[in-house]
């Protein structure tokens, strides 16, 4: 009996968090897919190929917009490597349902090379570096060659390489990546994040120099008609 309640308290956790595979035909899914539209169309003369997800404050949704929009390119038959870049509070190997034994920080550790800390997931084109150990010293782990050298492999292995990067509120984790990234999105969960806060991690990124391909609005609430008038539900 437990093994079936949890079988299925898990499927419904995939479910929620990775709509793109449970419900590919679903409305979230279509704006997951105007999203992956989007960050082509906002560089239309640059090759974007390692994308920052952040947002200013913790429970605002990026790692599961960071694995859906990951989902999406791999559907457009995108190889796509996710790398989660919080090595303070990993969550990327849950959504996956993968060991985070071993990861990017055993990678700037120098304690594991690139193609030991790979792992294939059961979406199609899509690979996972996890978090890793957590390590004493994530800000300089991100700022060092070896992560550049990570960067650079990554890119060259990959179509897109998406990092789940932690809130820009709290440390520079972000702010660091950003600078090194071709783009970032700032995921903003409505109603929980303040007017004040965004345009603080706004501030910050733009002092990085970073690329912003757009802000996310994440659970905003439209109205059902909306869509109904567009796809001619009934």
């Amino acid at each position: 009996m437990f093994s079936m309640r949890r079988k299925k308290r898990n499927k419904s956790l995939m479910a929620r968090k990775l709509v793109t595979v449970s419900d590919a035909k679903s409305i979230p899914s279509e704006q997951f897919r105007t999203i992956r539209t989007n960050i082509k169309f906002a560089q239309p003369n640059q090759d974007v190929k390692t994308i920052l997800v952040t947002s200013s404050i913790p429970g605002e949704g990026k790692s599961t917009n960071a694995a859906n929009i990951g989902v999406v390119f791999s559907q457009e038959e995108k190889k796509v490597l996710i790398v989660d870049a919080d090595m303070r509070k990993p969550t990327l190997h849950h959504t996956f349902h993968l060991a985070n034994s071993v990861g990017l920080s055993s990678i700037l550790s120098r304690q594991e090379k690139f193609i030991d800390v790979i792992q294939k997931t059961f979406v199609e084109g899509i690979d996972i570096v996890a978090s890793g150990p957590i390590p004493p010293n994530p800000t300089e782990l991100l700022a060092s060659e070896t992560m550049i050298s990570f960067m650079a492999i990554a890119k060259e292995k990959y179509d897109i390489v998406i990092f789940d990067a932690p809130p820009l509120l709290f440390v520079s984790d972000a702010q660091i990546l950003s600078n090194k990234c071709d783009g970032t999105l700032l995921i903003v969960n409505s109603g929980v994040v303040g007017k004040a806060a965004v345009l603080k991690s706004k501030s910050i990124l733009t002092i990085s120099q970073a690329n912003i391909l757009g802000i996310v609005l994440n659970n905003f609430k439209m109205k059902r008609n909306m869509y109904d008038q567009y796809y001619g539900v009934e």
